[in-house]
This record gives structure tokens, sequence and C-alpha cells, in this order.
């Protein structure tokens, strides 16, 4: 049967059962990259969490409101790495197994072993997070797990929801959001909080030029588009859109923007610089949203939602050696 999307309420229920396990992330201000993008510019800084990045919200919420019996029959998903790492994290702390597929070709060897350390088995299969996870729902039904979906699920977009409402309660005067468009959990989460709390918020999702299919599926307000998926940037790497968070972008969010991969690696450059932050490329993609959106955001308060620190070091290495002085 499905389930309908998430309320602002079940958010505000979320931030109080997360709020037993997870402390508040940092909201930093920076000085270097307002002065450097021309507006008062915060970072939310997801990859202070436990596993560095924002998903152990909503794996949390999901997992910690599942029955006995569901625990009992272990847990199964497919991740790219910072779903799986929170449903690995989760699922230890609630007595549950937990079985993580990954794509056998191009996954992040860092994440799948951090998958690991923390308590997953990790199996691979396919060429990418979309060829995994329709083996995951075959699979799902075969060892008979409950198979907790990377984007459809209510607690898991609640769960996302809390980033938004920390931010307003650290900046009640903000007036934009910019956050990374993957699956769409994070977006749509803060959409319900944002909207709820001050309309007039604006909430701008952001995904890689290279892996479109959200952006698509927004613009032409259906869900059977075609996608081509050759981002790097694990995080943004989904062939299609998953109906639930886009139940929630079309009515709420207020614009999704698309930024290539060089401009997602030079705004890893700029917070490994300017503010001294780690961020993954897909954290990094509302960076390079606010230099490339300019004058629309001159001289507002903007708030980007750093939503993972969890990348190779040689990836990062190289990185931050490739962009000269700039």
């Amino acid at each position: 049967m499905t389930r309908p999307p998430p309320t602002a309420a079940d958010v505000d229920a979320a931030r109080t059962f997360i709020g037993q396990h997870l402390a508040p992330t940092p909201l930093v201000a920076s000085e270097s990259l307002s002065k450097r993008l021309g507006c008062d510019y915060r970072v939310k800084c997801e990859s202070f969490q436990p596993v560095g990045a924002f998903k152990v919200r909503g794996a949390l919420n999901v997992v910690g409101h599942l029955s006995d019996e569901e625990l009992a029959r272990g847990l199964i998903s497919a991740s790219t790495g910072n779903h799986g790492q929170a449903m690995a994290w989760a699922g230890t702390r609630f007595g549950a197994s937990v079985v993580i597929y990954a794509p056998a070709e191009g996954a992040n060897p860092a994440k799948l072993e951090a998958m690991e350390r923390l308590g997953a088995e990790v199996r691979r299969h396919g060429r990418d997070f979309d060829e995994a996870r329709v083996e995951v729902e075959e699979v799902a039904r075969r060892e008979g797990r409950r198979y907790v979906h990377s984007a459809n699920e209510p607690e898991l977009i609640a769960g996302a929801g809390t980033m938004a409402v920390e931010i307003l309660e650290a900046a009640p005067d903000t007036e934009v959001i910019l956050v990374p468009v993957g699956g769409g959990s994070g977006a749509a989460g803060t959409c319900l909080v944002a909207k709820a709390r001050n309309p007039a918020i604006e909430v701008i999702g952001v995904q890689s030029s290279a892996a479109p299919a959200v952006w698509r599926a927004w613009t032409q307000r259906r869900l059977d588009v075609e996608a081509e998926m050759g981002t790097s940037h694990e995080g943004l790497a989904t062939r299609v859109p998953f109906q639930m968070p886009l139940q929630i972008l079309w009515r709420l969010l207020d614009d999704l923007v698309l930024v290539d991969d060089g401009e997602i690696e030079e705004a890893i450059r700029w917070y490994a610089r300017d503010a001294r932050l780690v961020a993954e490329g897909a954290a990094a993609a509302p960076l390079a949203a606010a230099a490339r959106l300019g004058e629309r955001l001159a001289g507002k308060r903007v708030v980007g939602v750093l939503s993972g620190g969890n990348l190779p070091l040689d990836y990062y290495a190289g990185v931050l050696a490739g962009g000269g002085d700039g």
C-alpha cells in the first residue's frame, strides 16, 4: 500500500525523536565565502554527523519507528554510500542486521568500507545505484527483509527535514536555502519546513547537469523521464526520479538548477580554502549554484547545505591540487 508523503508536523515529530539521539549540527557563517559570493552565506555542516552526512537523520527516523518484527527480519537497501552508512549506523543502534547493495562499478571504496565498519553486509551489483536498487527490491522479497527505500519513505523525508528546522531555529532571518538533490529527500524535507514556517523563504534544489533526472521530472511535471547519469559525484548519481519526493517538490520547491561537475569541484576547493571545510561533491553543489546564481542572491541571507564530507582522500587531494590559485 502506497503511503502518503510526510507533512511539516511529521518533521516536527521527527525532530523530537531525533533529538534523543543526535545533537544539532553547526550553522557556520563564512566571511570569505560571503565576500566571494556577494551575499551573507552560511553553511549547514551535515558533515559533522556521526556518519559524516545528513542521511543519518532519515535512517534514524525510519529504523527507530519500525516494529520489533520488522527489526527482527533485518533491513535491506541500496546505496552509493551515505544512505548505506546511515542505515548501518541506525540498524546497529536498534539491533537490526543491515544488508546494503552498492554498485559493482565505480563505488566509493571509502564509503563501502565505512558501511562494513558500521556493521552492514555490503553486496555489489550492477553498473550504478539504480541497477543495485532494482536488484534489492527482488532480494528483499526473496529474503523477507524490510526494504528501506532511499527516498520513498515518509519517515526518511521527515527526518531529513529536521536539518531545516535547525537552520531556521539558528537563523530565522534566512531568505534562501540551497540544497543538493540526488533522490530528493533532503530538498523535500527542507521545503516542508521552510514553507510551513515562512512561505517567503526560497528553497532552491541543485543537481548535476551530468545526472539531471530529477531536474527533468520537476520541470516536465512527470516521472517517466529519461536522463543520462555521467556525474562522478555519487551523492547526485541517480538515473530515475522518485515519486514521494517529487510530490513535495512539485508543490513547494521554488527552483531547481543544474551545475556541471567542474563547477562542483571548484566549490570543493572553495570550501577547503575559504572555510576550512571538507565537502564531497553533492555537498559542494549548493555552493557551486550560489556562484552561478550571482546577482539573484546578491545581498541576501543564504544557507547552503553541506550535506556530507565523505570522499576518498586520493580523489580529494587530486581536486585540491587541480585548482591553481583560484
